[in-house]
């Protein structure tokens, strides 16, 4: 390259546009994720647009004239795109929570060390202030959210246990580890000595405070607790970028703490609880529940493939509420060719989605999406809910706490108040599952115990093909 090409490539305009180029396309890129048949190219568009950033900062930067920090950079890339590549491909759908929750964490712990670096840098030396308490705010943020988002990863791949684990003391036991990070990086920031042990401090006590955080919410929460630690992660970034004034880390921060946090209000009032007290400490939790009988004496009816496929064949509407226990048994496909199957005889199908159903928000929608289901037939909760009064049958998958009338009529219930989809004013409702265990929430469900309704046990993926089968037959 020309000197005089080296120059333009690295004079500020040039560089201020490719950055307006960037965050063009990142966000045009973002409003593609609204709809699933859009959402792979604004993916694709979004990530062109993070490329073009990267590029850009190296060159405001002049690390591609460098002579060793080039070849860290061109190893750094190569190693994150040799484990990320794969990982993305090769995800199964019912583990993308966990995906989300660990790839959301490795940004936070990125945002730790990058505090870590400064701090190393300046030590000795001058660190504007401006400079320093951005850092180190987003030393605490990011070293929670990684702490955090590492004991989601565990809670929702079954390494740790779903339900709460609780500590006596929890809420102080918080507030000194909070303290104890502020309290270092004001200590830091001052310049008093012994810096080496404040900056320990921050990243140690910031650590045990997001295991303690995490660690005491049950599983039922943790699509919220994604959420807000995706919101942590961002603002983290936001912070880091204001102190080393790159504009990269400052827009996709902000759009991602930003983003974030509306989700986390969202999801959280569609369970009807505070963010506040999900964080004190939630409920969740996989544990049995009764075989036959709740505390009234009810029983359970079960049915069978043949009786399913009458009752859908001549139904006018037929509702499918899918949950979890669909991602698990992967069964979006042959739901789809049920109702393929269905329509094909006549029957209105629409699909039944709650804003909190399966691990992760939206994961009913990419199951669906994958499958090829419409996505007009896919409806929120707040749309569908007047319709089941209208609805035949409502084919219930896996869909446990979200569709429990506990919420509705027993006060005392953990989910007391929360919305869920009203599947019992449907004129009968099937409920797919394989045995009598209770949800993530870890509480009984009396829809199962109720006249109109009827369990077929098994597999859902194996239960729907022979549903199908038998719809096809009559």
């Amino acid at each position: 390259m020309s000197a005089l090409g080296t120059v333009f490539l690295q004079t500020a305009n040039f560089i201020d546009a490719a950055y307006i180029v960037a965050f063009g396309l990142m966000i045009y890129g973002m409003s593609g994720l609204t709809g699933p048949r859009t959402a792979v190219r604004g993916n694709q568009i979004a990530a062109a647009g993070m490329a073009v950033a990267v590029i850009a900062t190296l060159l405001r930067k002049g690390e591609f004239h460098g002579s060793g920090t080039v070849w860290l950079i061109l190893a750094g890339l190569v190693i994150g795109t040799a484990v990320g590549v794969p990982a993305a491909r090769n995800v199964k759908m019912t583990a993308m929570p966990q995906m989300v929750a660990l790839f959301n964490g490795v940004g936070g712990g990125a945002v730790a060390l990058i505090a870590w670096v400064e701090y190393r840098h300046h030590f000795g030396g001058d660190w504007p202030l401006r400079a320093e308490g951005f850092e180190l705010f987003g030393a605490i943020v990011g070293s929670i959210s990684f702490w955090g988002s590492a004991v989601a990863f565990a809670k929702l791949q079954e390494i740790l246990p779903g339900r709460p684990i609780k500590l006596a003391g929890q809420a102080l036991i918080n507030l000194v580890l909070l303290i104890v990070a502020v309290a270092s990086a004001v200590a830091l920031a001052s310049g008093t000595h012994s810096q080496g042990l404040f900056i320990l401090g921050i990243l140690v006590a910031s650590a045990a405070l997001g295991l303690m955080v995490v660690l005491p919410i049950g599983g039922a929460d943790m699509p919220v607790v994604i959420s807000l630690l995706n919101a942590c992660t961002g603002l983290s970034a936001a912070a880091t970028g204001l102190a080393l004034s790159n504009p990269v880390m400052i827009v996709a921060g902000m759009i991602v703490g930003a983003s974030g946090s509306i989700l986390t209000d969202q999801m959280a009032k569609a369970m009807n609880r505070s963010v506040p007290s999900i964080i004190a400490g939630g409920f969740g939790g996989a544990v049995a529940a009764p075989t036959g009988a709740t505390e009234t004496g009810g029983t359970v009816r079960s049915t069978s493939a043949a009786d399913v496929a009458i009752q859908l064949s001549y139904a006018r509407q037929v509702v499918i509420a899918p949950g979890y226990g669909m991602a698990v048994a992967q069964a979006q496909h042959a739901v789809r060719e049920l109702e393929r199957a269905l329509e094909a005889k006549g029957v209105t199908v629409k699909y039944a989605i709650h804003p909190v159903a399966g691990r992760m928000p939206g994961h009913m929608n990419v199951l669906l999406a994958e499958a090829d289901v419409p996505y007009d037939l896919l409806r929120e909760m707040d749309d569908i809910n007047p319709e089941f009064s209208r609805t035949d049958v409502t084919l219930v998958i896996g869909a446990n706490d979200v569709t429990n009338p506990a919420a509705k009529n027993e006060p005392g219930s953990p989910i007391y108040g929360m919305p869920i989809l009203e599947v019992d004013r449907s004129g009968s409702v099937i409920v797919l599952k394989r045995s009598m265990a209770s949800g993530f929430a870890g509480i009984d469900n009396p829809l199962f115990y109720e006249p109109k309704t009827a369990l077929l046990f098994g597999d859902a993926k194996t239960s729907v093909s022979e549903i199908t089968a038998e719809v096809q037959a009559l």
